[in-house]
């Protein structure tokens, strides 16, 4: 049967929505085709996580998925958010009775997870303020006034001004963080809430709070809410519009309360009594499910072979989508939030100033006055200094891999609904860093460059600066990237020492490019190592001083100039071309990363 897709969605929040689902059901996939977004290949035993799934979310009531462990229950609720794509599910999601538009829905829903994806450093009046100015309209007025309203919903008045907190500093209790979560996705006044055991880890008072405040919602504001429980207590239990029991995927019960104890009863199980209710369904669920009829699984079954041959029959929603910031807004309040971290984080930032001074320090007395001494061995032990300064500076960024990390979920969580541009995020993050890494950029050039003895000029010692701070942006910008597609700190680490590896290989250093096989010779280039080493060398080598610079003498006579030197290592381009052209090479490695 054939759907509208007739436009539900309405920029009044005002609006109530309800939400559907008719013979849902989800099969876990062997392998997922993430292009065109169809299920190759199928597990062993046709596992089947929902089943035939049919019920509905009304608006001005909470409804309650419960289950055991496996039943399926975040599954269907991250379908109902629209997180899981249509392409693998089978069967209708419906919102006031017509197709579901996954991105849109989105849009004007809420969906709190189960685990709080909060900047630790930063006040709970900071993070409502900092979600309200990137998804309502109007100003920075009407995001106070929103803030405040939802401060004095949510109970948080009295811990507006108090730190976040996590592992290593201590903040708000596990009730008020859970809370600050929920106002983290109510600041654009969603019509639709959906929230993934928001009581689980939290104390009975806590978990009452939180189900009291989303009753209060549903029935003041007429949202329709949402939710996973897992053994909620008497007083939680009671403020359930309607109970969906799932066991192994399938619906065991979808209504009130007492309609549940009604068909426990009728099914010949009599409740203890001072036992929950649902508590007790959840433990004879599986005795409560009835067999799925045998044409009903071949028809789910047929259904997946049906989509898998004719992935193209699939709807795909294409739309342009509004935000409520323009781009240069989105940067401004992006880059503010950066700012508050970066400078809250004194131990990230103290450490990287400290470091910076004391290496240069110390690598300038190791290779100190290399530069005057006209023997072979000493231009290689400078060239090596190169090498090595490039080593510790491409290194030296890692630490801000765990941090990038962290921030993903809540890249993610906040671009998925349609919060800000993810390229808004980028070009913050990257003015943020700017000043700062140019901090620690003149922190170690400044000693290591005059003690090592380069060329005593100041214009050497400004360029030596400025390729110090690409790289370290460069290398900021590629830790970034990394973070961006490895699921955890461990694999992320290996990765980036096994590329950094590669890249130093590749240089130039070790193998001179015409050493190099043909068929490694694109590492070469790809290398963030070749194009600042090269700039170090012309720097100290290049230019007028260059060709009058003796590198290496035997008795008095000068057998090689810096303009020599150059040559032998394949830069033979003029110096003043050459110096621009790997500038902006570092420059575009730097972008490229990013």
């Amino acid at each position: 049967m054939e759907l509208s897709t007739k436009e539900y969605y309405s920029d009044d929040q005002k609006d109530r929505y309800s939400i559907k689902t008719k013979k849902l059901s989800y099969e876990l996939c062997h392998q997922f085709d993430e292009i065109k977004r169809v299920c190759w290949g199928k597990p062993p035993n046709n596992t089947y996580i929902l089943k035939n799934v049919n019920c509905e979310a009304r608006p001005g009531e909470v409804m309650a998925i419960a289950g055991p462990s496996g039943a399926g229950k975040t599954t269907l609720l991250d379908i109902l958010a629209g997180k899981i794509p249509p392409s693998r599910v089978l069967g209708h999601v419906l919102v006031n009775d017509q197709t579901m538009n996954a991105k849109r829905f989105r849009r004007i829903s809420g969906y709190v997870t189960q685990d709080e994806a909060l900047f630790p450093f930063l006040t709970v009046r900071e993070t409502l303020m900092y979600s309200a100015r990137l998804k309502l309209q109007g100003g920075f007025k009407m995001a106070t006034a929103r803030v405040s309203e939802l401060l004095k919903e949510l109970g948080l008045e009295h811990v507006a001004n108090a730190r976040i907190g996590g592992e290593s500093r201590r903040g708000i209790s596990g009730g008020e963080k859970r809370r600050v979560s929920i106002g983290v996705d109510l600041v654009h006044d969603p019509a639709v809430l959906l929230l993934d055991e928001p009581t689980s880890g939290l104390d009975s008072t806590s978990a009452l709070h939180v189900a009291l405040l989303l009753k209060s919602m549903a029935t003041t504001q007429g949202k329709t809410i949402a939710l996973t429980i897992h053994q909620p207590g008497f007083q939680i239990l009671e403020l359930f519009d309607q109970i969906l029991l799932l066991s192994n995927g399938i619906v065991v019960h979808h209504g009130a309360l007492h309609l549940l104890e009604q068909q426990l009863i009728l099914a010949g199980h009599l409740v203890p009594p001072h036992v929950n209710v649902l508590e007790f369904a959840i433990e004879v669920a599986e005795t409560l499910v009835m067999d799925i009829v045998e044409s009903e699984v071949k028809d789910v079954e047929q259904g997946y072979e049906h989509l898998s041959r004719n992935p193209n029959q699939r709807h795909v929603e294409k739309h342009k989508i509004c935000y409520c910031n323009t781009r240069f807004g989105e940067v401004l309040i992006l880059g503010q939030r950066f700012s508050n971290n970066i400078f809250r984080t004194k131990q990230l930032f103290v450490a990287r100033m400290i470091q910076a001074v004391l290496v240069g320090f110390v690598l300038g007395t190791i290779f100190t006055e290399v530069s005057n001494d006209p023997r072979r061995f000493k231009l290689k032990t400078q060239v090596g200094f190169f090498a090595f300064s490039l080593t510790f500076l491409l290194s030296s960024t890692t630490d801000g891999l765990p941090i990038y990390l962290q921030e993903r979920r809540i890249l993610m969580r906040e671009t998925l609904r349609g919060a800000y541009r993810i390229s808004s995020y980028i070009i913050a993050n990257t003015f943020v860093f700017l000043p700062f890494l140019l901090t620690v950029a003149l922190l170690y050039a400044t000693p290591v460059y005059w003690i090592v003895g380069l060329r005593r000029e100041i214009d050497g010692f400004l360029y030596f600066s400025l390729v110090v701070w690409m790289v370290l942006l460069m290398s900021n910008s590629f830790v970034l990237c990394i973070s961006a597609l490895v699921p955890d700190f461990i694999i992320g680490t290996y990765l980036i020492a096994g590329l950094m590896g590669s890249f130093f290989l590749f240089s130039g250093y070790f193998i001179s490019r015409e050493d190099i096989p043909w068929y490694w010779i694109f590492m070469h280039y790809l290398s963030l190592f070749k194009y600042p080493f090269e700039c170090f060398m012309i720097n100290e080598y290049g230019g007028e001083q260059g060709m009058k610079r003796c590198l290496v003498s035997v008795e008095g006579q000068c057998i090689e100039y810096g303009d020599s030197f150059l040559m032998q290592q394949g830069l033979t381009e003029p110096d003043a071309r050459k110096r621009q052209c790997n500038t902006e090479k570092v420059l575009l490695v730097s972008v490229l990363s990013s």
